[in-house]
């Protein structure tokens, strides 16, 4: 079996991370009697450094003929003055989303064991935290009408939050879906007391429910869901929500594995995945080595789940990172006492030598 991925290295600790990831499938490939042929993109800056763009059309090309799509990150202060056109994070990732018709983000969340002393939540609130958030991604605030005019005093600016039954149909139905799988338990978060597409939001997820009678369905408000995945977060199995309320919940989510450079994520709904640590581009310390590639990694297996279905090779690259874990290494956002520091490259070496 051969696989075609388009590899999108980006930004910052992109190139390093994304080369971790390369490595730990060339490995599991081998076990598994897979090939993985990689083709490389521009995208974000270092995109605009070298053609002007930040999403050029051969790269969209790329990822449009390919099995998978292999992202790293994008954006940095050096873009930041662009014009909104040209911003990284919002015209290349936005623009790979829409093109290549990616309407949900499934962002697991789980608390290692060797990791729950190292969090700053207790020990009795993180420990056995196993969720998955769905996060809609072609529709809301950030694909709605903009706009900033002068006034009279100053400036007035609008963002549009548009919603459509079918856009929230495809990812309630996801939500259903991926709770059949797990716990049979899903939460809708939504604004239902103040925004009208919330409103819209919840009867439309309320009439997909009763295709799946044995999910139980809780619908909670976005403010409530922030207080609760720091204060229980165990209460959770799978959350459904919009776009923008996504954003912001699977970040935050992202600190109950112990650090955001544990966060995996997929964006699915095309007929081309695209895979990616939920992390940013981190320019404080791209090229030195001390980013933590498990993000990259655990999205990696992602791929050979979703993608792929190598059900059983994406296993076992999760049980490889929790052996690593288990160990005496970690990069710098994971450490605490009694361990040693690690590089991104070594990391990514005990991950391939656990395979």
């Amino acid at each position: 079996m051969t696989k075609k991925i388009a590899v999108l290295p980006g930004d910052g600790i992109g190139t390093e991370i994304v080369a971790e990831a390369v490595k730990v499938l060339d490995a599991i490939g081998e076990k598994h009697n897979v090939s993985f042929e990689y083709e490389y993109g521009l995208i974000g800056g270092a995109a605009i450094d070298e053609v002007g763009v930040p999403l050029p059309d051969k790269t969209l090309e790329l990822c449009k003929n390919s099995d998978a799509v292999l992202l790293g990150a994008v954006g940095g202060p050096k873009w930041d003055d662009l014009p909104v056109h040209l911003r990284p994070e919002g015209a290349a990732l936005l623009g790979l989303r829409k093109n290549l018709g990616l309407y949900a983000n499934i962002r697991p969340a789980k608390i290692y064991p060797a990791l729950v002393d190292g969090s700053t939540l207790k020990k009795n609130v993180i420990e056995g935290v196993d969720l998955v958030c769905i996060r809609e991604l072609t529709g809301g605030l950030y694909f709605g009408e903009r706009k900033r005019e002068k006034t009279e005093t100053g400036e007035r600016a609008y963002d549009t939050m548009v919603y459509t039954t079918e856009e929230i149909e495809r990812i309630a139905r996801l939500g259903f879906e991926t709770a059949m799988k797990r716990n049979k338990r899903l939460t809708s978060v939504d604004k239902h007391n103040v925004l009208e597409s919330s409103r819209l939001w919840r009867d439309v997820v309320n009439e997909v429910a009763k295709d799946y009678p044995e999910v139980e369905l809780e619908h909670m408000y976005v403010d409530n869901c922030a207080m609760q995945l720091v204060r229980w977060p165990k209460q959770f199995d799978v959350i459904v929500t919009e776009n923008m309320f996504g954003d912001i919940l699977t970040d935050q989510a992202s600190m109950l594995s112990g650090s955001i450079g544990m966060l995996p994520s997929a964006s699915v709904g095309g007929e081309v995945a695209l895979y990616e640590p939920a992390h940013g581009s981190a320019p404080d310390i791209a090229g030195q080595q001390k980013a933590n590639p498990l993000a990259t990694i655990l999205s990696v297996a992602m791929m050979l789940k979703y993608s792929f279905n190598l059900q059983s090779a994406a296993e076992e690259i999760e049980i490889a990172v929790e052996k690593v874990l288990n160990g005496e290494y970690r990069t710098a956002d994971l450490m605490e006492e009694g361990k040693k520091e690690a590089t991104t490259s070594q990391i990514g070496d005990l991950v391939v030598e656990q395979l």
